[in-house]
């Protein structure tokens, strides 16, 4: 069994947005990168390999000021549960 795609939106600090659809795992894994102090250690170490739907995008993390993960989707009528 796949697990769950989040869709996700990584804004960057001249403004532009990009959208992706990832795993769950991903996500964490993007979210400590992210508040790791070793991304400001060097240009190098900045640079972060993301799986998503589409493929592996490189980020530059000095770059990233927010992660934004669409809400649950909205359903209608009775749940199965």
């Amino acid at each position: 069994m796949t697990e769950e795609m989040k869709r996700v939106e990584i804004g960057f600090g001249g403004g532009q947005v990009m959208s992706s659809r990832l795993e769950a795992r991903y996500l964490e894994a993007l979210r400590e990168a992210l508040v790791s102090t070793d991304k400001l250690a060097s240009e190098a170490a900045s640079w972060y390999e993301l799986e998503s739907e589409d493929g592996v995008i490189s980020l530059d993390l000095r770059q990233v000021v927010f992660v934004r993960v669409a809400a649950a989707p909205h359903t209608i009528g009775f749940s199965g549960t």
